[in-house]
């Protein structure tokens, strides 16, 4: 079932965000917590690799979720009286951070969907997202892996420097809190750095740049569909 390693690769990747907050910042945060939250997410693992309901894999996936949410505020290190996370919420976003995350996934779907176009899938033909008119289920299904180490890392980045700040920020008429269009435009100019840096591709052990990282894991699930690989291969990050 493709939907598992969607899954498996989201919630890896997001709890190796908690491992590296507790290596990089044991001083500045609450590492028996975060530790534990990690452990939690760690003994889901077994249990997404193996399940083969639909349903339940959502609903592991939903508790992962849960449990990442509930450390994320402690990853915020700098400027927390203007970015304090409570809960993920979104259409629309209330507050800086939860604004700030949904233009990070707005931006990362968007290059899934092109990948995926770009090797022949159909982005609005999913497996772990059900199909709707108009929604690009199968960009939703890649960029699940990748919200931790693509979207998530480069929010926390902007905000743990200062690069983003509540200035950045405006709130609408019906409370939703946007990006401006200076912060818009310090995100993406940001964005497209991160994507000229390179890292080592965990399945294809080759370097690639990180704005490669989608167009590879489309190519790859190309491949499997095609019959070309035996199984798909989630991006596991480290």
């Amino acid at each position: 079932m493709i939907a598992r390693n969607f899954v498996f690769g989201k919630v890896y990747n997001t709890r190796w965000m908690i491992e590296r907050t507790v290596r990089d910042h044991s001083m500045r945060v609450e590492t028996d917590e975060l530790k534990r939250i990690s452990r939690q997410m760690a003994d889901q693992l077994p249990a997404i690799a193996e399940a083969t309901d639909l349903d339940v894999l959502r609903g592991l996936e939903g508790e992962a979720s849960s449990r990442y949410f509930g450390a994320f505020d402690q990853m915020i290190l700098n400027q927390k009286e203007d970015f304090c996370f409570q809960d993920r919420n979104r259409r629309p976003p209330m507050d800086n951070i939860n604004a700030l995350l949904s233009f990070a996934y707005t931006i990362l779907a968007n290059d899934c969907g092109a990948a995926l176009e770009s090797v022949g899938l159909d982005s609005y033909v999913g497996f772990l997202h059900r199909d709707r008119p108009g929604r690009a289920s199968l960009s939703l299904d890649l960029m699940e892996e990748l919200r931790g180490p693509m979207a998530d890392r480069m929010a926390l980045t902007l905000i743990n420097t200062r690069a983003i700040q509540v200035r950045h920020f405006c709130r609408q008429a019906n409370s939703a809190v946007l990006l401006n269009d200076e912060g818009r435009k310090v995100f993406l100019s940001a964005w497209q750095e991160r994507k000229r840096e390179t890292l080592t591709h965990p399945y294809l052990k080759e370097k690639i740049y990180w704005g490669l990282v989608p167009y590879v894991q489309a190519l790859l699930l190309a491949r499997y569909l095609r019959g070309d690989l035996d199984g798909y291969p989630p991006f596991l990050w480290k």
